[in-house]
């Protein structure tokens, strides 16, 4: 009796990699260090302003010590969704890690701020409509207590973000050709960018900051002046500051949340790269974002004289942010058909 022919074992190393496409577990950690003080900062300033308020009647104490709450809710949010991103960025459910629980906790926070925005702006247009007697001294007094927690938020955000929005961290790409006539690509650099998250999170303490500032401005012109008017119109201002901010974030949010696909000048570099040869032509091209600055590729080419699928994905190499490419190869049907009958008229022709 013959001896059975061993199973080959496919060796799957060196094809597999990494599927998380956002920032760094270190830089992870900085974040939510930051974002874990920040609140706690935010929640005891909370307490303070809301027993204060309380002890002495202050209305206005209470009024911001709820809204300090908000905002301890918000920053609450983007630590509990920057934790349940590094929870699961290796949790094969989540096809390119748990970027986008970031993007939907930024997504959130911007629709918080855009609500902000609107209150404020509809407030300080009926202030101005039906003036109202303002507590100078003791608002400008809670003012200041939240700017000074403010200023501290920004310096505690400010460490938690590294090396800034521009510093990139260099890696290197490759592909795996495989005979079946695709190939994938991966990049194991990590781009050091600013996420939703944390950029709503930093906006938020902005805009709170952004509007201590302006509320101490016009508190003063109203205490020093009697400019009761300044501090409705100085609030309005500050409301389209911040509905700006909100837009901005909801622009970038939403568009990562919906897949939509990537700027026309990436994409127009891809096909370029693709198409070089004037022989190849894509069929069908999917560009979309799954990290903070790393885009995804589905690309599927067809030619007369196809190359080898690795052939393709090296012409995007010298593309910035593509960081998981797939490309499949399939040889022009017409070519094919057209060979054919040559071959038959030939046939014919030489009997």
């Amino acid at each position: 009796m013959a001896t059975p022919t061993p199973t080959h074992q496919h060796d799957l190393r060196p094809f597999r990699h990494d599927h998380a496409f956002g920032s760094s577990d270190a830089e992870q950690r900085a974040r939510g260090r930051a974002l874990a003080g920040v609140t706690g900062l935010t929640l005891v300033t909370m307490v303070v302003e809301l027993i204060a308020g309380w002890w002495s009647g202050s209305l206005a104490l209470l009024a911001d010590g709820w809204h300090m709450g908000t905002h301890a809710a918000a920053l609450g949010g983007a630590w509990f969704a920057l934790h349940w991103s590094r929870k699961v960025r290796d949790d094969e459910r989540y096809a390119f890690g748990g970027w986008k629980i970031e993007v939907l906790a930024g997504y959130t926070s911007a629709l918080l701020l855009a609500a902000v925005a609107i209150g404020l702006g509809l407030d300080a247009v009926q202030v101005l409509i039906t003036p109202r007697p303002v507590a100078y001294r003791e608002a400008m007094a809670v003012a200041v207590l939240g700017l000074v927690v403010n200023l501290a938020s920004v310096w505690l955000l400010s460490r938690g973000q590294g090396g800034g929005p521009g510093h990139d961290h260099h890696g290197h790409g490759h592909g795996h050709g495989h005979a079946h006539g695709h190939v994938h690509g991966h990049d194991h650099g990590h781009a050091h960018h600013h996420d939703s998250n944390f950029r709503a999170a930093y906006l938020h303490v902005l805009a709170d900051a952004l509007t201590s500032v302006l509320a101490i401005g016009a508190l003063a012109g109203g205490l020093w002046f009697g400019w009761g008017w300044l501090d409705p119109v100085v609030a309005l201002v500050g409301a389209l500051i911040i509905g700006q901010w909100s837009f901005g974030l909801l622009r970038d949010t939403a568009t990562a949340l919906v897949d939509s696909s990537a700027k026309p000048m990436l994409r127009d570099a891809v096909r370029a790269a693709i198409e070089a040869d004037g022989d190849a032509k894509l069929a069908d091209l999917h560009v979309w974002q799954v990290g903070p600055e790393a885009w995804s590729v589905v690309a599927s080419v067809v030619a007369d004289d196809p190359k080898p699928a690795l052939a393709y994905r090296q012409r995007l190499e010298g593309i910035g942010g593509l960081r998981h490419v797939t490309v499949e190869v399939h040889r022009c049907t017409g070519a094919a058909t057209a060979s054919g009958a040559a071959h038959a008229s030939g046939t014919h022709a030489h009997p």
